[in-house]
């Protein structure tokens, strides 16, 4: 289709340079903070942001302005002369990603493309020019590979065939162990798939790749797993997202390059301290894809001392900066670090209650902020059941606590079916070797999620803190069979259907069904447990302190709407002033019953 005309009053595209984080309806939320970062000297990438407006003016009309494709014809060139570097050019090539930005963090939910610029021509100059072919023909594979799923819909299932099809004809089991020939072979094949699929010649003009990038990542805002996370975090729909064009680096080029996310405190548990994960010559998706197992920031900070030093002071300045916990992309090319974005982290709620404790105990926000970032919802969810080890159960497996909580069902190996079983009344466990988020639909279904790859930053663990969900992950000492539905630990075998318990607080894995008790917070909102007492954990006292400030501010008195002598003593231990919806006549009588009944109100 033709582009269309459009009337501008204002631009479409902003360098980089352009704005800070409050121009998140503009630029997007991971825009923004591209350029909140600029403004403060950190090493990032230069790059600009496509905004908001331009996506929502795509959606309306399926294509391109003509405005829109000038902009980015110019925005590119003052990229390639600002880095000295030509777009599709294979002696001095400038390599860029195709990211989506949001103005609300939807992590996994829309697509990213790396590596945009690649073609034959330029894999051979970059194989030159860096001394390092494997380098350039892995970062060829990895477009192709993106550009087929991404912009030319090819199923991954597709790609996964002809994957193991090159592994097995070059007698290896992973890509990483693939030779220059292998992955020139794995690229090739891609490309024959994506012809089939399309029924078009793969296209080989640079230019054509990134503007048909752009349109897939615009596309991607009305994806169906979008559409079903901004349902649930009540996103609103009509914003559209940003697309942020980023010169590459690369943390695949060398033994001291490598790719990894950190958070400036734990967000699983709220603790001090940076974490995170590494992962040696890897790039982009690598580390939130769970396909390796990632080395951790502490293991990093030994093994390259300098570049580590360098995040924790980037850590602390963006903390500081946002007084926040915050979600840190990095890259580190040839020992040179980058930071590719950052945004407010999620977190779970016994995280969010002892952060922001523990952020009014450092001066960085007051009593007030630390109220407004707590809610009813994550205080509901800490009084979610937890495991009762006292008694005979079998552990099977540990991996890495992701996301906590105790989870109990049967275990599910496909997310379709896992989504079908729960709507019929099941629990299940969604098991798989690492997800993506063609698995939502089965997350949001699950009790809980369980896989053999990944870390804490991976794509399953962040989905499942964002959505309250227990999650275990990295559990590298069970072997994964998707394709039988079958897991297997030592000389145990889990088929579909049988049950398992996880603990997304300390990475068990049980067989059978464990049991449950009642958790601290519940013991202490129910008058069991005191904040001040040695039985009570740090989430008990960061949900005191909250609660009685909030106590102390509040205006309304909160009433219950009871029925019963058992459900008005219930509420008055919980905390309500009394039953209130059909007047104080009714609130007396109601516990006046409870009290003859032998029930004692407090």
């Amino acid at each position: 289709m033709a582009p269309t005309q459009t009337s501008q009053a204002k631009s479409l595209i902003y360098p980089f340079t352009f704005g800070d984080r409050t121009q998140s309806d503009l630029l997007g939320g991971k825009g923004a903070n591209l350029a909140e970062m600029v403004r403060m000297g950190l090493p990032v990438p230069p790059g600009f942001t496509i905004t908001t407006q331009a996506c929502r003016e795509y959606l309306a009309s399926s294509q391109m302005s003509v405005t829109l494709l000038a902009e980015v014809e110019t925005a590119l060139a003052a990229l390639e002369s600002s880095l000295d570097k030509q777009f599709g050019d294979p002696e001095n090539p400038l390599l860029v990603s195709v990211r989506s930005g949001a103005k609300f963090s939807m992590p996994g939910m829309m697509e990213t493309v790396l590596n945009v610029g690649m073609t034959p021509e330029v894999a051979e100059g970059l194989a030159k020019t860096t001394g390092n072919p494997r380098f350039a023909w892995d970062s060829y594979r990895r477009f192709v590979d993106m550009f087929g799923r991404i912009v030319c819909d090819v199923p991954p299932s597709e790609f996964h065939k002809v994957e193991q099809r090159i592994l097995e004809n070059n007698k290896v089991s992973a890509i990483s162990e693939l030779d220059v020939d292998g992955l020139k072979a794995l690229a090739e094949a891609f490309i024959k798939v994506i012809e089939v699929v399309t029924s078009k010649p793969f296209p080989v003009d640079p230019r054509e790749h990134l503007l048909s990038s752009i349109e897939a990542v615009f596309r991607s805002w009305n994806s169906e797993r979008a559409r079903l996370y901004r349902r649930r975090e009540r996103i609103p729909s009509d914003l559209g997202t940003a697309v942020n064009i980023q010169s590459m680096v690369f943390g695949n080029l060398d033994d001291l390059s490598g790719t990894g996310v950190a958070f400036t405190r734990d967000p699983a548990t709220g603790e001090h301290g940076s974490y995170g994960d590494y992962l040696e010559r890897a790039q982009g998706e690598d580390v939130v894809a769970g396909i390796r197992n990632t080395m951790s920031l502490q293991e990093m900070k030994e093994k390259y001392p300098v570049v580590s030093a360098e995040l924790e002071r980037v850590m602390n300045l963006l903390e500081t900066h946002y007084r926040d916990l915050c979600d840190i992309e990095f890259t580190v090319e040839r020992g040179k670090l980058w930071i590719l974005q950052t945004r407010v982290g999620k977190r779970t709620a016994e995280a969010a209650f002892r952060i922001a404790c523990h952020m009014v105990d450092e001066g960085k926000i007051s009593m007030d902020e630390a109220l407004s970032r707590t809610s009813g919802d994550q205080l509901v969810s800490l009084m979610f059941p937890q495991f009762d080890l006292s008694g005979s159960i079998k552990e099977i497996a540990r991996g890495i606590p992701a996301s906590p909580g105790a989870a109990v069902g049967e275990a599910v190996f496909d997310s379709k079916r896992a989504f079908d079983l729960a709507r019929s009344g099941k629990k299940v466990i969604l098991v798989r070797r690492e997800t993506s988020p063609d698995d939502l639909v089965g997350m949001v279904a699950a009790e809980g999620i369980l896989t053999s790859r990944g870390g804490k930053t991976s794509h399953a663990a962040v989905v499942a803190r964002g959505m309250g969900k227990t999650a275990v992950c990295g559990t590298e000492s069970i072997s994964v069979d998707e394709r039988a539905h079958l897991f297997t630990v030592g000389g145990l075998t889990v088929y579909e259907g049988e049950t398992i318990s996880i603990d997304g607080s300390t990475g068990a894995v049980y067989a059978g069904v464990v049991p449950v008790i009642a958790s601290p917070v519940t013991a202490y909102l129910e008058g069991r447990l005191a904040a001040e007492s040695k039985q009570a954990t740090p989430v008990v006292k960061a949900v005191d302190r909250i609660l009685q400030y909030a106590d102390q501010k509040r205006t309304l008195r909160v009433r219950a709407n009871a029925d019963t002598p058992e459900d008005a003593v219930r509420a008055r231990i919980l905390g309500a002033e009394g039953v209130g919806l059909e007047g104080v006549d009714k609130r007396i009588d109601v516990i006046a019953t409870a009290i003859r009944g032998g029930i004692t109100a407090p």
